[in-house]
């Protein structure tokens, strides 16, 4: 690995670091709190291109490699995990029409997203979960045509979203093996948004229940063949998980800056607790803590660059980087004492959204097993 970025690399860096901070840092609080992200913040997003990452550049999009995107998505995680997971979930329902759409598909999909629109990932059931071969939501062929139904849930930008990739079985009794994915158009009717969760953390991010009755979608619109669903939902998972590592690392590293900043400031015993070596090993711990997981999340991002395989450095860079975020954020809010757990500092904001990254896109007792599996088989 060259640990060198491009020039390229560190101008959109800094053009991200500096969006952040004036665009998304100043309101992160407030967007917690309310729920949502202002309309006026997805336009200056779009603009400023940071809503179409992974549409490649022939189909009119940055074509950027995914160290350059996992650059992007840790300035987002600092300054709000909300905004960043909803910012990812684009890349994510992507990633199926880049691994196997047709042109058309990919016409359709990149040009709604090159259009500043939002577009959602929806494999997630009532009933699955990690398991991805419980997905009860049905399709059935019907001349040109299929017919979905079923019930979807916990799915980012479900409710804002124009356009979904969902998943359904094919075959009722097959499992993984009848799992196909198709895109759905947000006005197909049959097609409606169920409730909106009431999230603990990364509140931004609009996470809602769909509801699928006698959907009726051209076949055009399968992405793949029947019961290739399964392949496609794990091969997007690869490439989507370093992306929450970096999102993490962010996250992480914000709450680290706050907590070095405090203890300089905090005076007890008539000195900074910065001075207490408790206090400095816990510091320090926390930046040994985030250089590892950067270190893995570029790594996977790299190996991807590279076009090798990356499935099991992909589920490292995700796991570690998640738990470091959960870790770090949880002793930040110890640093801060009796202020870190007020929501007048946006530590213990920190903490609540540390929480998700060891939950989606696979949890991180999954990526283990993922780990495992590539180690002994």
């Amino acid at each position: 690995m060259d640990f060198n970025f491009t020039p390229d690399q560190l101008d959109l860096q800094k053009m991200v670091k500096d969006f952040v901070a004036k665009e998304i840092t100043p309101h992160a609080l407030e967007m917690d709190k309310e729920g949502v992200v202002p309309a006026d913040l997805w336009r200056k997003l779009d603009e400023a291109g940071l809503l179409n990452l992974t549409v490649p550049e022939e189909y009119d999009g940055p074509g950027l490699e995914a160290l350059s995107i996992a650059l992007i998505y840790e300035e987002l995680g600092k300054g709000c995990a909300g905004v960043a997971t909803t910012t990812a979930a684009n890349a994510l329902a992507s990633y199926p029409v880049v691994l196997l759409g047709s042109e058309e598909q990919k016409r359709k999909m990149f040009d709604v997203i090159n259009d500043g629109k939002l577009a959602a990932f929806a494999l997630t059931e009532p009933g699955a979960g990690s398991d991805a071969g419980a997905v009860a939501t049905t399709a059935v062929k019907d001349g040109d045509d299929y017919i979905l139904n079923g019930t979807k849930c916990f799915i980012t930008n479900g409710g804002i979203a124009e356009i979904y990739v969902i998943f359904a079985n094919t075959r009722k009794t097959a499992g993984i093996r009848g799992l196909t994915a198709f895109i759905v158009d947000r006005g197909t009717p049959g097609f409606s948004v169920g409730k909106e969760e009431e999230k603990m953390g990364i509140r931004a991010s609009n996470t809602c229940e769909l509801v699928l009755e006698n959907v009726r979608i051209p076949a055009t619109n399968r992405i793949g063949r029947e019961g290739e669903g399964f392949k496609i939902a794990m091969k997007t998972l690869d490439a989507a998980r370093p992306f929450v590592g970096a999102v993490s690392v962010g996250l992480a590293q914000a709450a680290f800056e706050l907590a070095v900043k405090y203890s300089k400031e905090r005076v007890q015993f008539d000195k900074p607790i910065a001075s207490f070596q408790l206090v400095q090993a816990m510091l320090a711990d926390m930046a040994m803590q985030i250089e590892a997981a950067r270190l893995l999340v570029y790594k996977a991002c790299w190996l991807k660059d590279q076009g090798v395989s990356y499935t099991k450095e992909s589920a490292i860079a995700k796991c570690f980087a998640a738990d470091t975020a959960m870790k770090v954020t949880t002793d930040a809010v110890q640093v801060l004492g009796g202020y870190g757990y007020s929501k007048e500092y946006p530590a213990e904001k920190y903490m609540r959204d540390a929480k998700i990254m060891q939950i989606y896109e696979g949890t991180n007792q999954i990526q283990r097993l993922v780990i495992a599996n590539n180690i002994l088989y």
